[in-house]
């Protein structure tokens, strides 16, 4: 799952460097916190939040299997 995530963001920005992903578990659910560039947040969020949102129903898509809710959320 993380390196899923991890190749749809480095896919969005330029710099590829600056992307970090941190995992948060318990029972029931995971967070990934993502971390890029000042500079991409932007592209990352896209316009009214549309591509954000569609990273977060891929990933929730594929943890269907993992029977855990998945939370991602942004940050510069």
């Amino acid at each position: 799952m993380e390196n899923l995530l991890k190749f749809l963001v480095e896919s969005l920005v330029d710099d590829k460097s600056a992307v970090e992903i941190s995992k948060e578990e318990d029972e029931k659910s995971v967070t990934f916190r993502v971390k890029v560039a000042e500079n991409d947040i932007g592209k990352v969020i896209g316009k009214n939040g549309k591509t954000a949102n569609s990273i977060r129903t891929i990933c929730k898509s594929v943890s269907t299997k993992e029977h855990k809710k998945i939370f991602v959320k942004f940050e510069d």
